[in-house]
């Protein structure tokens, strides 16, 4: 086994160890092991960098179901190794936050295995090359994900928040697993490296296009897109060290690295461009649009994160252009638009990370997020003032901080675009480096809210719950490693671009033979006249200018009514739905045993009654009165006398002995057909079955039968007809079937394939011995329930004394 297939397997190990060993590991050590876990993993996987980087490929396979082609293979590449050392690396720095952050009398050995289980589940996800073992690790992240972001279940806002993100995430994940099944269907493989090598081969399948479609709407649920980003602030109300590792730094960019890994693939359809383009863009917008009017810090970096992976996003889709147009001399320029995109999500991961700790430190030292209650705190808080300070100017794309050198990138591949003759853009593209300026004055107008609000002006200490100071050390360390990464990677870029970026983007654009050629050299500097040095200059100005005037055009946030907003639409739904299923609920579940005897005839004479009028497949063979035994006739008359007496029966214990007629009759039609076997099972059966009813009904008073109406009478008479006739026709039609073999014929090699003369037991022990296990443990798990009521009862315990 290969490091990259322990990488994956390590967090589950210790999430699995943690859960059986809590009580002999200390709370004071917990954090610090999982901090460990980690950063030995980001040490190691640092250590594959060198290979990487010179063009290998790491791969491992290890078969689990190859009869179906799904086997756990792992696939190290460049784009997932930038993505596991950002897991792993910001993993073991928020590990080393909540140490200090979380209290000791929280349930810390809950919260570390939900996180390890989360950074598990997005390593396999980055790892895997299967899509169905992806897609198991991409739903994995949303399970943890909703157990991290309601650690704090006692707070109803930490549900809903748990509940919401899980929705949308996980019907994403639905709708990309529908979408990788098209994949299969149209390459046949489940291998991305294979489906890949097949591009050419899927686009002119005409399930292309609903493939991509339901790909990027798995995508966009999990990367926050407009329209499904409103789970992502509601996740907010995680603890802090949460929001800084999944919703900053790995979660998020989830949906990123599957439109990445998949870009080879899509990345020549149109559709793909302006998918990814067009609602990345507008995310970038909204999300910075709507961040100014936050009054939570961790709400404003919310929408803010929103924002930013909308600008990753459009990077994407513009990068996809270089596919669109082939080995060509303009496909350097479009390809330069995906490095940037990977170049962003990097210092987004650090910058963001770091913001986030920020605010956790000032809720956790001031006991507040609300702007509305802070101002002043630069001179209590001088290191957490520059956390923040470095972090929005590094966000709104000032230097000299790593954010302004893949914002100038952004800029300069939205100028491109539009200068391009294909796909429509001679006509609208105008538009995508008009949004993403306009974008960029709100993202420069929030960082001067965050910095502003929070650090200068007045103190409200008589708003505070408690007085403002300085955080402890050991909740510095982390935000202070990433805002040292935001100043090294601006003064040294291109040694993250030679060994980090550049193997992730021959990963993105596996058909052209060199990615040195298509990776850029990254300069801070691309003198005083280039336009997108001019659009951060007049992003500023007109930032500052709307900061200023900040209250006078506020009120504009008011027209849209809240129950015209996503959020209310999204809660409306739900309440809506709820309330239907449950009026639909009371409709069927009656309480009437009568009604459920209908609802499952009702359905068997469709399935099988529709079969037998449209399929054709009724034949039989009437059977000659001289061939029957007379103890077969003698049974006959028993059993059609008992069933009908059944009918008129006037109590409970009549009808218990009548059924146990036709019971037993059935079992001694096995002697006569000599099959001792099944008419011992038959007879052990009913023995057990007519005690047991006895028990029971013993204790029940006598039948009274209701007044029905009419109706219902000859509803129940038509479908008790139609049932006893479809039953007669499908046992006479099966007598004489000779389309398909029986299944019967299959078992008569009992002794051949399983080695057993006794083809009862043999079908129960080895052909449905997985099914026979699980109805013993049903059985197990029954007696076990018993036997704790009886113990319960003995002790006089299970009653509730108050």
């Amino acid at each position: 086994m290969t490091f990259d297939v322990a990488v994956v397997l390590v967090p589950f190990i210790f999430a699995l160890l943690i859960s059986m060993l809590y009580r002999f590991i200390s709370k004071k050590y917990i954090g610090w092991l999982v901090t460990a876990v980690s950063l030995v993993l980001f040490i190691i996987l640092t250590t594959y960098i060198p290979r990487i980087s010179n063009g290998e490929i790491i791969t491992f396979t290890h078969e689990w179901i190859p009869s179906l082609g799904i086997n756990f293979t792992t696939y190290l590449d460049g784009l997932s190794l930038m993505f596991s050392l950002l897991i792993t690396g910001v993993g073991s720095l928020v590990g080393l936050y909540s140490i200090f952050y979380l209290s000791k009398s929280e349930q810390l050995y809950h919260f570390y295995c939900y996180l390890l289980l989360f950074m598990g589940a997005m390593l396999g996800v980055v790892l895997s090359d299967n899509i169905l073992v992806l897609y198991g690790f991409w739903e994995m992240t949303s399970v943890s994900s909703f157990l991290l972001i309601a650690f704090w279940h006692h707070r109803k806002a930490s549900r809903a928040g748990a509940r919401k993100s899980m929705l949308i995430t996980v019907a994403g994940g639905i709708s990309m697993l529908a979408g990788f099944l098209m994949l299969y269907e149209m390459s046949g493989t489940l291998s991305i490296r294979e489906i890949i090598e097949k591009a050419g081969l899927i686009r002119e399948s005409a399930l292309f296009v609903p493939a991509l479609v339901l790909v990027l709407l798995g995508a966009f649920t999990k990367s926050a897109q407009f329209p499904f980003y409103i789970w992502l602030p509601d996740a907010m109300e995680a603890p802090t060290p949460v929001s800084a590792y999944l919703h900053s730094a790995t979660m998020v960019k989830a949906g990123i690295y599957l439109v990445a890994r998949f870009t080879p693939v899509f990345g020549n359809e149109a559709a793909w461009f302006w998918l990814v383009t067009g609602v990345g863009l507008f995310t970038l917008f909204w999300g910075s649009f709507n961040a100014v009017k936050q009054v939570d810090l961790k709400a404003m970096l919310a929408f803010s994160t929103v924002s930013q992976l909308g600008l990753i996003m459009s990077l994407l889709g513009m990068g996809s252009v270089a596919i669109y147009l082939g080995h060509s001399s303009e496909t350097v320029i479009y390809t330069q638009a995906a490095f940037a995109a990977i170049f962003h999500l990097i210092n987004h991961s650090t910058f963001k990370g770091a913001l986030f700790m920020m605010v956790g430190i000032l809720d956790h030292e001031l006991g507040t997020r609300d702007l509305r209650r802070l101002g002043g705190l630069m001179y209590f808080m001088p290191l957490t003032f520059t956390i923040a300070l470095i972090g929005c100017l590094s966000m709104a794309g000032l230097p000299p901080f790593n954010g302004f050198l893949s914002k100038e990138m952004f800029f300069a591949a939205t100028l491109h675009i539009q200068d391009l003759s294909i796909l429509s853009l001679d006509h609208i593209g105008f538009l995508i480096p008009l949004v993403a300026w306009i974008a960029s004055v709100f993202t420069f107008v929030y960082c001067l809210i965050i910095v502003g609000k929070t650090f200068f002006g007045k103190v409200k200490t008589h708003l505070l719950d408690k007085h403002p100071h300085e955080a402890p050390v050991g909740m510095l360390i982390s935000p202070y490693i990433l805002i040292i990464l935001v100043v090294g990677i601006f003064f040294f870029p291109n040694l993250l671009g030679r060994y980090v970026l550049n193997p992730a983007m021959a990963s993105i654009f596996p058909m052209f033979p060199s990615a040195e050629e298509l990776a850029p050299t990254i300069h801070a500097w691309h003198g005083f006249f280039s336009p997108e040095l001019w659009m951060t200059i007049l992003a500023v100005v007109a930032g500052i200018f709307l900061y200023s005037l900040l209250k006078s055009w506020k009120a504009i946030y008011r027209i849209l009514p809240y129950h015209l907003s996503l959020n209310a639409l999204f809660n409306n739904g739900i309440l809506w739905s709820e309330s239907l299923s449950a009026r639909f609920t009371r409709r069927y579940m009656t309480g009437n045993l009568t009604d459920y005897f209908v609802y499952i005839f009702v359905a068997f004479l469709l399935v099988v009654g529709g079969y037998f009028l449209y399929g054709d497949v009724f034949s039989w063979s009437p059977v000659n009165p001289e061939s029957l035994d007379v103890f077969e006739a003698i049974l006959m008359v028993i059993i059609m006398v008992s069933s009908i007496g059944i009918l008129f029966a006037k109590s409970r214990i009549t009808i218990v002995f009548l059924t146990s007629v036709l019971g037993y009759s059935v079992a001694f039609f096995f002697i006569v057909f000599r099959a001792p076997d099944l008419a011992l099972t038959q007879l052990v059966v009913e023995s057990v079955s007519t005690v047991l009813f006895l028990l029971c009904f013993r204790h029940l008073p006598e039948i009274k039968r209701g007044v029905q109406s009419k109706w219902k009478e000859a509803r129940n008479l038509v479908i008790s007809l139609a049932m006893g006739a479809t039953v007669t026709m499908a046992g006479l039609a099966a007598l004489h079937y000779e389309k398909f073999k029986t299944i019967s014929e299959y078992y008569n090699d009992s002794y051949l394939l399983a080695g057993g003369k006794n083809i009862v037991n043999t079908i129960l022990g080895d052909f449905r011995a997985f099914d026979t296990m699980l109805e013993v443990v049903v059985l197990f798990i029954a007696g076990l329930g018993v036997y704790t009521l009886i113990k319960l009862k003995a002790k006089g315990g299970g009653q509730n004394e108050n």
